[in-house]
């Protein structure tokens, strides 16, 4: 899955995908590189970030929606009036980072279209999620979390196939809990739905590299979670640098022999 952020202060590049012209050539490149599907986002959720209305979000993301109309694109929001409109322009996938909690709607909107969704833990919002962020056990809390929120959306008319889980990586979580969750997420895998792991420029990547103030991570260490991740079951890696990803995970596949 590859990340284009349709915003003038997204923490991976910068705002460079903020006119439509250029995401959409963003994008046309990572197909051309091997994504399987492209996330298109209006609205930054780095840590400490401002939200962003409906209206200003769709007037970022739809000149983009429209260019791409015809290839395989998912939707980052967790408005209803943003996902509903994206869906009328093909998109093929919700990703909530609220886990419908953020809009009320959105969960009538997915099971009415019968689009897929996908479900990210967050502790927090953006804007404070990076505050002291703490957990009992942070992977059984997260599982029980996506769980929970998985069950919401099947009882919500959501066909519980077409829903995928994201334990949320750098979201209201330390540098250790992020390599936690890696590191066990076979305990996530046997929640039974397919795993979304975004661990791509991540600050923790940084940090772990020796850099305490680092405020993202480079295109090998992304790499090196990536394949971790999947070498732990992760169906979905969400990354920026797709090229690089699609040719360690072809040889990651080799190696293991699918």
């Amino acid at each position: 899955m590859g990340v284009v952020n349709v915003t003038p202060d997204s923490f991976s590049d910068g705002g460079v995908n903020l006119r439509p012209e250029a995401a959409a050539t963003t994008a046309w490149g990572m197909f051309e590189a091997g994504a399987a599907i492209v996330d298109i986002g209006g609205e930054s959720t780095r840590p400490g970030a401002e939200g962003v209305n409906a209206a200003e979000e769709l007037a970022r993301v739809e000149p983009v929606l429209v260019e791409l109309q015809g290839a395989p694109l998912s939707i980052d929001t967790s408005k209803a009036a943003v996902a509903r409109r994206a869906l009328e322009l093909g998109v093929e996938l919700v990703n909530d980072v609220t886990a419908l909690r953020g809009d009320p709607e959105v969960a009538g909107v997915v099971a009415d279209s019968g689009c897929y969704l996908c479900l990210m833990h967050m502790q927090g919002e953006p804007r404070t999620m990076q505050r002291r962020p703490r957990y009992d056990d942070v992977v059984s809390d997260v599982k029980r979390f996506l769980e929970e929120r998985l069950a919401f959306a099947v009882a919500q008319g959501v066909r519980e196939e077409l829903v995928c889980l994201d334990p949320g990586i750098g979201f209201g979580k330390t540098a250790s809990h992020n390599f936690e969750l890696v590191r066990r997420l076979g305990e996530l895998v046997a929640i039974g739905r397919p795993l979304v792991v975004g661990f791509s420029r991540k600050s923790s990547l940084g940090r772990v590299l020796g850099d305490p103030e680092a405020r993202t991570g480079t295109t090998s260490a992304s790499v090196g979670a990536a394949v971790a991740a999947y070498d732990r079951g992760a169906t979905i890696l969400r990354v920026h640098d797709v090229r690089e990803h699609v040719e360690a995970l072809t040889v990651a596949r080799a190696v293991v022999g699918v």
